[in-house]
């Protein structure tokens, strides 16, 4: 049997979300800082949903959006990683944090651990990451991963009522 999935970096655990984030997942989902440019506020019905989709991604597809843990406290502090749901535009690494632990790196390091991962465990050799235009923080962490607007990707098959920009990167082995 295959060894449960974990990617460690320096400060953080990337694991695959489970039934022990439930109360942290639908805390995050309700602040609507946390949640606004992923798809907006959700009560506790709407987090359940949208956690069972990423506990599923992982079921079905064998990855999807990584829980991350902070190392140094042991909590969970968002989600980032790598998933592909049907229709979508692309393979996309995505990042999602607690407002509260926003601006200490995390997401840059969460993030380009999963793009390695991608890269290395599933063979992806391009990466997109959908973001909101009026999400500068995300769109300037998709600068300093390496990647770069994109154009002639279909959008609308993301169901967001909202704008989207296209940014992403061609992989190559070895590179991060």
């Amino acid at each position: 049997m295959d060894a449960p999935v974990r990617v460690e970096t320096e400060r953080l655990v990337l694991r695959p979300p489970a039934a022990e984030d439930r109360a942290a997942w639908t805390a995050f989902l309700a602040d609507a800082r946390a949640a606004r440019f992923i798809g907006g506020v959700q009560g506790r019905h709407g987090a359940w949903r949208n956690l069972a989709m990423m506990i599923g991604s992982w079921e079905l597809d064998g990855y999807g959006m990584f829980s991350v843990i902070e190392k140094a406290s042991g909590r969970w502090i968002g989600r980032i990683g790598p998933w592909h749901p049907e229709g979508w535009p692309g393979p996309e690494v995505g990042w999602a944090l607690d407002p509260r632990f926003r601006g200490r790196g995390y997401a840059t390091e969460g993030a380009g651990a999963s793009i390695d991962w991608a890269r290395d465990r599933l063979g992806w050799r391009r990466v997109i990451h959908l973001i909101h235009p009026d999400n500068a923080p995300s769109l300037a962490l998709a600068r300093r991963l390496g990647s770069v607007p994109l154009a002639g990707y279909d959008t609308s098959v993301v169901g967001a009522d909202q704008p989207l920009l296209v940014y992403g990167q061609d992989l190559v082995a070895g590179d991060g």
